[in-house]
Order: C-alpha cells, then structure tokens, then sequence
C-alpha cells in the first residue's frame, strides 16, 4: 500500500511516494501498545500527560475506561470549500457558497479515545458548516524527528487521542492537519453541479481582479512615460 509523505530538512521540501509501512512504523508500534495497555496504565499515561501539558487541554479518564481529551488541528486546504449558507432559495432548499478557508487556522476539538479519524474528520467540517464529502479530506499527521518533520495520512480508523496520549502534548513532537485527499489530480466527478459552478465563478473573479491589476499597472506606467516625456521637452 503506498502513501503521500512528505519530508522537510533544512528548509527543503521533498514530495514523493514510498511504501506507507516506512514512513508509519511508529503509527504501527502505537497499535500494538495499546493492546498491551492496561487501564493502570492508562491511568498512569494521562497523569503524566496532564503533569506536562501547558495549556491546560488536560485529558479526563472515565470509570469505563474511556479517556476524553482535546486535539489541535491545523487546516491546510487549498481547494475552495463548499458551505451550507443560512439563505434558502426556491423551493426552500438551502443555498451553498464555496470560499476559501483561512490556512493555517488552528482548530481544537474535544474528542474522545473512542473517536476515529473519520470522526474528526466529519467533526471539523461540521464545524465550519462544511458540505462536501468527507471522503475528499484526509486527516494527517506531522512528526519531528530530530532536524526533520514528517508528514503523513492516517488511515479513517486511527484513533487521534490515543496518539496523542501516546507523542504528549508537545505540538513539535506530533500535530494534526487537514488537507484534501492527495490523488494526484483532482477528481471533478466527486463534485456536484452547484460547486463546479461554483468554482466557475470564483475563477472569473479571480481573472477579472487580475485583468483589472494588469490594467492599473501599465496605466502609471504610461503616467509616468508621459511625465517623462514632459520634462525632457520641457515647456512648450
């Protein structure tokens, strides 16, 4: 099974494809742990965590066994987003809108060890009132190891808290962003009529903002030819 993955060192940015088991033996190594995980020492992981956290997102362990606790995740999407809008047009249905999401916004969801993914997946787009399909994010993963920071998908069943629990609450050790699916092209068939109209228009927009920057910029140019033309005639 291969997987997307990306490497950063030393400011440099390599993209490439390698077999997913190299690049998530520790994802791996977290599963089998947590067969191996006693509700003592459980109990004992999330004292531990709750000692070195900073910002207060402690973790709360139930009498099931259950832990809750919050995650950050970071939104990294390029791709406009589809919103459900609070206007309703003919027929009563409710009008969508596709924009940009803000990148780099920072995210905290309070979740559950039970949740998966996909959960949090649904969760973050629910969130933002989101109406695409799930199925055309993936939740990533984004760890340091010494000078270098590798980024991962997880698979929809993966457990985020529980990873969590497991890195600490040391963001630079493991963080959590949301992108699209990396399929190597987008897939247009997966989008509905209104939202390729949708990108229709946000792609005119754009054309004409850039059609009309193009105009002003040659426009002072001419200006300023003028003017110069101007003073090396000098007056007339």
């Amino acid at each position: 099974m291969l997987c997307s993955c990306v490497l950063f060192k030393g400011g440099t940015t390599c993209l490439g494809l390698i077999h997913r088991r190299s690049w998530t033996v520790d994802v791996e190594k977290e599963r089998e742990l947590r067969t191996e995980f006693s509700r003592e020492e459980i109990r004992q992981k999330v004292e531990q965590y709750n000692t070195v956290t900073k910002d207060h997102l402690k973790m709360t362990l139930g009498s099931s066994g259950v832990y809750t606790g919050f995650i950050k995740v970071q939104m990294d999407l390029r791709r406009p987003v589809t919103v459900r809008g609070g206007q309703r047009g003919a027929g009563g249905a409710v009008l969508e809108e596709a924009f940009y999401l803000p990148r780099g916004v920072t995210n905290t969801l309070h979740i559950s060890s039970n949740n998966t993914v996909r959960q949090v997946i649904i969760a973050l787009l629910n969130k933002f009132t989101v109406a695409d399909n799930p199925a055309k994010y993936a939740l990533y993963k984004r760890c340091r190891r010494e000078e270098q920071v590798y980024v991962c998908a997880l698979a929809d069943g993966e457990q985020p808290l529980f990873l969590r629990l497991v890195a600490g609450p040391d963001t630079d050790t493991l963080s959590f962003v949301l992108r699209e699916q990396q399929t190597g092209e987008v897939v247009w068939d997966a989008f509905s009529i209104p939202e390729l109209r949708n990108f229709l228009r946000i792609l005119d927009k754009e054309e004409q903002e850039q059609r009309e920057a193009v105009t002003r910029r040659y426009e002072a140019y001419r200006q300023r030819l003028q003017e110069a033309l101007r003073e090396v005639r000098g007056p007339s």
